[in-house]
């Protein structure tokens, strides 16, 4: 399952275990790192995924500099072997306004192998 290729690389790249599927319901961090999988597809057996990777902090600034260092980790994902390509797409401003959390979010084409 490439989501957790994904997110083992994260977990790694950004040295941290404070990477999730899912925003933790219990003992929140203070900041941390949500993979979701928004799509895919399949063409002449090549997998290809869109990723949005959300970056929450205590601070709007706190969470745009998380952004950065996430947008170099997922940069780097090409060095894992299941994946053949990482492309940026796009980060934004992305603060939860329901529970009032700073996070960005970036969004990034991954194309790979199962």
């Amino acid at each position: 399952m490439i989501e957790t290729v994904i997110l083992a690389h994260l977990k790694t790249a950004l040295d941290t275990n404070n990477v999730f599927m899912e925003v933790p319901r219990d003992n929140l961090p203070t900041k941390f790192v949500v993979v979701e999988k928004t799509g895919g597809d399949r063409e002449n057996l090549i997998n290809t995924a869109t990723f949005a990777v959300q970056s929450y902090a205590e601070s709007l600034y706190e969470a745009a500099a998380l952004n950065e260092l996430t947008k170099a980790a997922m940069d780097s994902l090409v060095e894992e072997d299941e994946i053949s390509k990482s492309a940026y797409q796009t980060d934004y401003n992305f603060t939860d306004t329901s529970t009032k959390r700073y996070r960005y979010q970036a969004v990034y084409d991954i194309a790979h192998y199962e």
